[in-house]
């Protein structure tokens, strides 16, 4: 007596793998779409967008890049000043910054803080977060006066925003074992966070304070065109003195330092991280 193989039933299954939608619901998610695109094109077209004064605008644009080439390194003295200041800006912003960032980072770090303090770090960092450097910038600029130090004050801020941030989530993350053995062994707080937690960390600090020097030099020319100092200072008396040859060339300078000093912090972070 034959026993009979059962026959397997012919399912056709797909050759390739595709990535499920984020809405399964097809209504929902094509209806989402449409309200999108219906948002994006009210918002567009309810600007009070001046067309006749975008035309005109298109003439004087012509005019200024005309008058822009070729560019003029004549003042190279100006030029090389307004740089040394940005670099002296962003170097004293960053140490600042980095110094202020670390006992604001162990504020805000849920598994080390109590409650109350770390809703007061978390409450630093969201405040130094919510503003642009440029608004930041002009209100130091309306403090202490125009120059450097408004720069250096603006950027301070700008560094906690970030590295205070970042090195919080750094410490939430650490090894809870090397806490605890520093605990079992009768160390207290600060020895702990030296032998414990520091090791764990420096090596995220020393990129996150690489990063933030690149970025700073990068802040620097933006802030100096509301006055605080450096080479946007430079730039914008150019452009106030229609010297716009001079100010592509200051423009060229930014572009060529900001890519070596992105070149050289990123090989740095490699290496460190």
């Amino acid at each position: 007596m034959s026993a009979e193989t059962p026959s397997l039933p012919n399912t056709s299954l797909p050759d390739t793998w595709r990535k499920p939608p984020m809405i399964a619901n097809p209504v929902l998610r094509y209806g989402l779409l449409a309200a999108v695109v219906i948002y994006i094109g009210w918002a567009f077209f309810m600007l009070p967008i001046d067309w006749e004064r975008i035309s005109q605008g298109m003439t004087r644009a012509a005019r200024i890049f005309s008058g822009a080439f070729p560019p003029s390194f004549e003042r190279s003295g100006l030029l090389i000043d307004g740089f040394l200041e940005s670099l002296k800006i962003a170097i004293l912003a960053t140490v600042g910054g980095v110094l202020l960032s670390i006992p604001i980072a162990f504020m805000a770090a849920k598994n080390l803080a109590p409650r109350p303090v770390y809703l007061l770090g978390r409450g630093l960092i969201i405040v130094a977060r919510s503003f642009h450097p440029v608004i930041v910038a002009i209100i130091f600029v309306k403090a202490v006066g125009f120059g450097p130090f408004a720069g250096v004050l603006t950027l301070i801020i700008y560094s906690i925003g970030f590295v205070a941030k970042m090195l919080a989530e750094r410490i939430e993350e650490i090894d809870w074992g090397q806490v605890e053995a520093m605990r079992a062994v009768g160390a207290g707080y600060f020895p702990t966070l030296i032998y414990a937690v520091f090791p764990q960390i420096m090596p995220r600090q020393i990129g996150l304070s690489i990063y933030q020097l690149d970025s700073n030099l990068r802040a620097s020319a933006v802030v100096g065109i509301v006055g605080a100092g450096g080479i946007g200072s430079t730039l914008a008396n150019a452009f106030g003195r229609y010297d716009y040859d001079f100010a592509l060339a200051i423009t060229m300078v930014i572009v060529a330092v900001i890519l070596v000093s992105e070149a050289i912090s990123g090989q740095i972070r490699k290496r460190v991280w």
